[in-house]
């Protein structure tokens, strides 16, 4: 299964496939509450990854969000 994420072509295992978003997060080692994922061009919420089930030409977007300051 191949996955863009980040404008990156990723290829994920066959036999892990269907896989859920929060699986693909986990497996990449993001932090679920640190980032926004824009799923196929749809910021999605975090309550929904859990089942939602990617499959192969699907596009990710993760942003990480920092915190900073002065």
């Amino acid at each position: 299964m191949n996955l863009k994420i980040n404008g990156e072509e990723i290829c994920f295992d066959q036999a892990q496939a269907p896989i859920s978003l929060t699986k693909v997060i986990e497996h990449l080692g993001y932090t679920k509450n640190l980032i926004v994922i824009e799923f196929n061009g749809e910021i999605l919420s975090p309550q929904h990854w859990d089942e939602l089930l990617v499959k192969s030409g699907d596009q990710l977007e993760i942003v990480t969000i920092v915190g900073g300051g002065s």
